[in-house]
C-alpha cells in the first residue's frame, strides 16, 4: 500500500533549526485545521491549541521553558517562528491523551504542508505557574487547562535527516 499519509509518517522527522521567516497564514490555517481532527475521546474534543507568532510571547515562552530545562541561556523551540501549545482539560481522566493526539496530527500535518515541526515538552510545568496561568489569561483561554506539549512550527532550515532504522522488537502480533 502506498498513499500519502503512510508517506508522511514515514518521512516526518523533528526539526532543529528553523528559518527565521515566518509561515504563511494558509500554511497555519492548514495545520491548525487538522489538529482540530484529532481523535478524542467520546468525541468531546477537549484539548485546544493557541497559536503564538508574537515575537515577544515567544520570547518569553522560551525563557520560561529554558529556565525549567535548567538552561536559561537555551532556546528550546530551535529558533521558529510559531510556537502551537496545545493544552488538555484538567481533570479530565483522558484530556492528557486527547491532548497527544492533536499533538499527533499538528505535526504530521505539518510535515505534509512542507514544514519543520518538533515536540517540545515543559508545557505542563509552564502552565502551572503563575505567569503560565497568567498568559492563559490574557489569552482569553477560560477554564482549567494543563499544558500538553508545544509544537515548534517553520520552515526548516537545512536538510532533513535520514530515519533511524527501526529497532527489532517494535511489533508483536497476535493472530
Amino acid at each position: 500500500m502506498n498513499n500519502e499519509a503512510l508517506k508522511v509518517f514515514r518521512e516526518r522527522r523533528s526539526c532543529r533549526s528553523y528559518r527565521p521567516e515566518q509561515i504563511t497564514d494558509a500554511e497555519l490555517d492548514a495545520v491548525l485545521e487538522a489538529g482540530t481532527y484529532a481523535p478524542s475521546a467520546g468525541g468531546r474534543q477537549s484539548a485546544i491549541i493557541v497559536a503564538v507568532q508574537n515575537p515577544e510571547t515567544i520570547e518569553q515562552l522560551r525563557g520560561m521553558n529554558a529556565e525549567i530545562m535548567g538552561n536559561p541561556e537555551s532556546d528550546p523551540f530551535y529558533g521558529a517562528p510559531t510556537v502551537l501549545i496545545v493544552l488538555a482539560e484538567k481533570g479530565s481522566p483522558v484530556g492528557v491523551y486527547d491532548g497527544c493526539c492533536v499533538m499527533d496530527n499538528l505535526l504530521n500535518a505539518a510535515e505534509a504542508a512542507g514544514l519543520g515541526a518538533c515536540w517540545i515538552h515543559r508545557a505542563r510545568e509552564e502552565f502551572e505557574r503563575d505567569e503560565g496561568r497568567e498568559l492563559l489569561r490574557q489569552w482569553g483561554v477560560e477554564g482549567e487547562y494543563e499544558g500538553v506539549g508545544h509544537v515548534a512550527l517553520g520552515y526548516r532550515e537545512g536538510a532533513k535527516p535520514e530515519a533511524a532504522p527501526r529497532k527489532a522488537g517494535y511489533l508483536y502480533r497476535v493472530k
